[in-house]
């Protein structure tokens, strides 16, 4: 016997509304444009509300599959009809979808000693981060002793790679993003300044805040996010491919090689990429100045070394060494700690930016408060 199209039939009885099924209910059939047009006009005519009492006949079906039957579990609301007429072969393909399609119930609440748990979980995972950047900041400590021993011995190219890559291919990047912050701080301060005619006072402004705060912080958010990151995914990286295995069985130790190169190149890129951002600022704030508010380069340059205090470039300077070896650390720390599958590495990179950022602006904070009196 050919297979039919599913089809639903409906007659008045003097009992209600009498729905005859017939064809085959499978999901073959069901997947036919004009069959599941057709199929789901006349079961929405029949969830109407105020419709006569339903009497739900099956004994015609050619075939029903579970596609089938949960398209009728799903019509009659996942719950029995009051009135259905069925095959007995049929009853047990329903009674497997009415199974499976009941509600699960909903979570219990966690008590108050689940919470402590999980308290306790996320202290024992911060105080194992801990460890491991306190073995790792111990083993930097150590290299650097031998590297001082011995300098001939020392990773040197592994550092000249770094540095380029770094610090050179990071200058563009870096004077685009600190001259655009150039620009729209001096828009932004015009606009006040000029209420009270303290139009000298921008250079005053733009000099502190470049030099002393934006510059070094803004270099070292674009550096965690652009080398830090790639710090980790290259560790994850060695980790995936078992790389970091095979240098254990060389015999090659891991913290020479891999985190004390990164570490100098980072110390030493930092404050040259923080210099480099904040002249692009103050190119950026200059001429905007001199455009909004008619400060002359020339007036810049000459009121700018009376303004702006030299301690303040030695501490961006400071400021940005600490903040290079942070990333560094992070950086190589979240890669170590990869593992062995893809997912890991991506968590572990946006990890290494995330915290990094985040410790970047604490230092920061640090900074301020405890030199405070210096240079203002």
């Amino acid at each position: 016997m050919p297979d039919k199209s599913p089809n639903i039939t409906r007659r008045s009885t003097h009992e209600g509304m009498h729905l005859l099924l017939s064809g085959c209910w499978t999901a073959a059939r069901l997947a036919e444009p004009e069959s599941w047009t057709h199929i789901e006009r006349m079961l929405a005519q029949s969830e109407e509300p105020g419709s006569a009492p339903l009497t739900w006949d099956l004994r015609k079906l050619q075939r029903l599959d579970h596609t089938g039957a949960q398209l009728l579990w799903n019509a009659w609301g996942h719950r029995w009809p009051d009135q259905l007429l069925l095959l007995e072969a049929q009853r047990p393909m329903l009674n497997r979808v009415a199974h499976y399609a009941r509600t699960a119930p909903a979570p219990a609440g966690r008590t108050l000693w689940q919470y402590f748990l999980l308290l306790g979980q996320g202290l024992l995972v911060v105080t194992e981060h801990l460890q491991s950047l306190t073995r790792l900041i111990g083993q930097l400590l150590l290299d650097s002793v031998k590297l001082a021993r011995h300098p001939g011995q020392g990773p040197w190219r592994d550092v000249s790679g770094h540095l380029y890559r770094i610090g050179a291919t990071a200058l563009p990047i870096t004077a685009l993003v600190g001259f655009l912050i150039g620009v729209v701080l001096a828009y932004l301060m015009s606009q006040q300044l000029r209420q009270f005619g303290a139009n000298s006072l921008i250079v005053n402004i733009l000099g502190i805040a470049l030099i002393r705060e934006l510059g070094p912080v803004l270099a070292a958010i674009l550096i965690a996010g652009r080398s830090g990151s790639a710090i980790t995914a290259q560790i994850g990286v060695m980790r995936v491919t078992e790389e970091l295995d095979a240098m254990r069985v060389m015999g090659i130790a891991k913290g020479y090689r891999l985190v004390l190169p990164r570490a100098i190149a980072m110390a030493i890129a930092m404050p040259l990429l923080t210099v480099w951002t904040t002249l692009a600022a103050l190119l950026g704030g200059m001429l905007a100045a001199d455009l909004v508010m008619g400060v002359t380069p020339a007036y810049f340059f000459e009121a700018l070394p009376r303004a702006v205090n030299v301690s303040n470039l030695g501490l961006a300077v400071g400021k940005s060494v600490v903040f290079g070896l942070l990333i560094a650390i992070i950086g190589c720390h979240y890669g170590l700690r990869v593992k062995p599958n893809t997912q890991s590495l991506g968590q572990g990179t946006t990890a290494s930016v995330v915290s990094s950022i985040t410790m970047v602006i604490l230092v920061d904070a640090l900074f301020a408060v405890v030199f405070k009196d210096i240079g203002l």
